[in-house]
C-alpha cells in the first residue's frame, strides 16, 4: 500500500479596503479549522468593516466536519460584522458535502448562483443530496 503525506493546509489573506480574501489550501480538518477561523475572525476585527469576505478553494483537497463548521462559523461572523461571505472556486467535492448537510443555501445564499443543471439550479431543491 502507498501512503501518501496529507495536503498542508495553507492560507493566503488578501485584504483590500472593503473586501477581505483568504486562499485555502490543502486540507480543511479537524486539525486545521481552527487556524482558518482564528485567522479569519482575526482579520475581521482589524479591517474596518469590510462588506465581503471571501473564502477561495481552487487549491482545497478535502473538508470534514469539523470543516464545515468552520464555515458556519465564519458565516456568522461575518454576518456580525455587516459582510457578506463568498465561497468561491468550491471544488465538486465541497458542492456535494455542502449540499448533503443541507447547508449550501445556507452559506451561499443567493447572491452566489448554485451550479447549473443541479436540481436546486432547477427549482427542485427537493432532491438536493440526493446521489
Amino acid at each position: 500500500m502507498i501512503e501518501h503525506p496529507p495536503a498542508e493546509f495553507g492560507l493566503t489573506v488578501v485584504s483590500e479596503p472593503m473586501t477581505l480574501t483568504f486562499h485555502v489550501t490543502g486540507e480543511l480538518d479537524y486539525d486545521t479549522s481552527g487556524d482558518l477561523v482564528h485567522c479569519v475572525v482575526e482579520h475581521i476585527d482589524r479591517h474596518p468593516g469590510p462588506r465581503e469576505v471571501r473564502l477561495d478553494f481552487r487549491a482545497l483537497t478535502w473538508i470534514d466536519s469539523s470543516g464545515l463548521s468552520a464555515l458556519l462559523m465564519i458565516h456568522r461572523r461575518a454576518g456580525a460584522a455587516g459582510a457578506e461571505l463568498r465561497l468561491d472556486n468550491r471544488p465538486g467535492f465541497l458542492d456535494d458535502r455542502l449540499r448533503l448537510t443541507n447547508v449550501l443555501e445556507h452559506l451561499i445564499g443567493c447572491a452566489q448562483p448554485l451550479d447549473a443543471g443541479t436540481p436546486e439550479a432547477d427549482g427542485d431543491a427537493t432532491r438536493a443530496g440526493v446521489t
